[in-house]
C-alpha cells in the first residue's frame, strides 16, 4: 500500500504523508507475556525524528492527560521543551486538557498552568475549532487515546479539528497510538446516517478496530465522512506520525504501556473492555453498570433482582469469553452493594458488544412496563445516537419480552465484514 521515499512514507492520497520507520513484527497474543513489546508511540517517534515535521512552523495540539510518551512525559511538555518546536496554543476534548471534567459538561476556555499558553475548549461554546482559534497556527497537533469505540468523543472531536483546519488551510499532524481494544475486534451494529452525532460522527461499527490515525487517513481519502466540501477535503494537508512496533493482534497488556486514564470513568484498564460491552444502551432499563464504583462498566447490578439471580440469567445466555463472579462493592452512595463482576475469560472469541444486546435482553423480559416503548422521545433519541441503529430500536419498542438480538447480531457481523474490506486499505500495521 505505501512507498517509501527517504524522508516519508507517502499514502495514496492527495497531500497526505506518513512519518517513515513503520515496523512490522509478530506478538504472543495473550493478555499478560513475560517478554513485553517494545512500542514506540506517535509521540515517540515525532520525538525519535527531532520534530522535523514541526520545524519552523507555528504549532497547536489538541490533546488530554493520556497524551504522554512510553515513559509517561505529557505531550504537552515534551512541545513546549524541545527547541526546534514553536508551541503557541492548546486545545482540549471533552473532560478538558486536565481530564477532570464530567461528562457531557460544557468546558471553558482557560490558560494552561504548566506552560501559560491559552488552552480553547473544544467542548463547551464551540466543539469545532474557529477561525480565530486556528489564526496564528501552521498546523494543528492531534494526540489523543481512544478507547476504540464509535461514541468515544475523542475521536469526534478530531474529526471536527480536521475539518476546521482543511478549511482555513491549516496542516493536521496525527500522532498515532494504539487501539486498546486491539486492531481486530470489529464489532455491533453500523450507524444509520440519521443518527450521526457527536457520540457518533462516524459511518463505523460501534466497535471500529482502528487507530486514531487510521480513522484520520481512511476520513482524508473517502468522500462524504468528512462534512466539508470535497475539494477542501482534498486540498486538505494530513500528515500522520505512526507508532513503531505495534501489531494490530496485539492486547494492551502485551505492549508493555502504562494505562493513563482517557477520562473520570476510564481510570483503568478493564473499564476499558467494559465500556462497549455494558455502556452502549446503559441509558434506559433497571441495570447499573458500575458508574461511581472502583470497577465502572464491569460491575452489573439491576434492581428487583438478585446478584446470584443475575449471574444466573448471563450464564444462560452462553456469551463467548464471558464468566461472571459475585461481588461486593461500595455504590455512588457509600453503600455497600452485592453485583456481577464481569470477567473476559477468553479474548480471542470475546465479542465485545453481545452483553450489551442481552442486557437489553433482560431488560424487556424482566420490566413491565417496557422501558423502552415508555422511553421519552429525548431518551430514546439519545439511546439511537449511542446504538446507531433504528431498526433494533424499533424491534426493542415493539417485541416486548420475546425481544431477541440474534438476528440483529448475525446481519451486523455481515456489515463488519464489508466494514472491514472498505478500510483495509487504510491500515498502517
Amino acid at each position: 500500500m505505501l512507498a517509501k521515499p527517504d524522508a516519508y512514507y507517502w499514502a495514496a492520497l492527495i497531500n497526505c504523508k506518513v512519518l517513515n520507520s513503520i515496523t512490522f513484527g509478530a506478538f504472543l497474543l495473550v493478555p499478560c507475556l513475560s517478554v513485553l513489546a517494545n512500542i514506540e508511540l506517535g509521540i515517540d517517534h515525532l520525538e525519535s525524528t527531532k520534530f522535523e515535521v514541526l520545524h519552523e512552523k507555528k504549532v497547536g495540539l489538541l490533546t488530554h492527560p493520556a497524551g504522554k510518551n512510553a515513559n509517561g512525559i505529557s505531550t504537552v511538555m515534551i512541545l513546549k521543551k524541545a527547541s526546534q518546536v514553536n508551541l503557541v496554543s492548546l486545545f482540549g476534548p471533552e473532560h478538558g486538557i486536565y481530564g477532570d471534567e464530567k461528562a457531557s459538561v460544557p468546558v471553558d476556555d482557560k490558560i494552561d498552568h504548566r506552560t501559560g499558553l491559552p488552552v480553547y475548549s473544544l467542548y463547551g461554546k464551540f466543539r469545532k475549532p474557529t477561525k480565530e482559534m486556528l489564526a496564528n497556527l501552521d498546523c494543528l497537533v492531534i494526540d489523543l487515546q481512544d478507547v476504540g469505540v464509535r461514541c468515544y468523543t475523542y475521536i469526534s472531536c478530531m474529526k471536527y479539528a480536521m475539518e476546521a483546519c482543511f478549511e482555513n488551510g491549516v496542516e493536521v499532524i496525527v500522532l498515532d497510538r494504539p487501539n486498546p481494544l486491539g486492531g481486530n475486534k470489529v464489532a455491533g451494529p453500523m450507524i444509520d446516517l440519521e443518527w450521526i452525532s457527536y457520540v457518533g460522527a462516524f459511518p463505523m461499527p460501534f466497535v471500529h478496530g482502528l487507530t486514531i490515525a487510521e480513522i484520520a487517513l481512511w476520513s482524508k481519502q473517502v468522500r462524504g465522512i468528512l462534512n466539508i466540501d470535497d475539494k477542501i477535503r482534498k486540498k486538505g494537508k494530513l500528515t500522520l506520525v505512526p507508532m513503531k512496533g505495534w501489531d494490530r493482534a496485539m492486547t494492551w497488556p502485551s505492549s508493555g504501556l502504562k494505562w493513563h486514564p482517557t477520562s473520570p470513568n476510564i481510570p483503568h484498564l478493564d473499564s476499558v473492555a467494559g465500556y462497549p460491552m455494558t455502556g452502549l444502551g446503559a441509558q434506559l432499563g433497571n441495570f447499573k453498570h458500575g458508574i461511581g464504583t472502583k470497577h465502572p462498566f464491569r460491575f452489573l447490578t439491576f434492581k428487583g433482582k438478585t446478584a446470584e439471580e443475575l449471574k444466573m440469567a448471563l450464564q444462560s445466555l452462553k456469551l463467548p469469553g464471558l464468566d461472571y463472579r459475585i461481588m461486593t462493592l461500595d455504590n455512588p452512595s457509600g453503600r455497600k452493594e452485592e453485583g456481577i463482576y464481569l470477567i473476559i475469560s477468553d479474548w480471542q472469541n470475546w465479542q465485545p458488544t453481545a452483553l450489551a444486546f442481552a442486557m437489553m435482553q433482560l431488560t424487556a423480559r424482566w420490566q413491565d412496563p417496557n422501558p423502552f416503548l415508555a422511553a421519552k422521545e429525548s431518551e430514546a433519541t439519545l439511546f439511537n445516537k449511542h446504538v446507531g441503529s433504528s431498526d433494533w430500536w424499533n424491534y426493542l419498542v415493539s417485541a416486548g419480552r420475546t425481544v431477541d438480538p440474534s438476528p440483529f447480531l448475525e446481519k451486523w457481523k455481515i456489515q463488519v465484514s464489508e466494514f472491514r474490506k472498505q478500510t483495509k486499505p487504510f491500515l498502517l500495521y
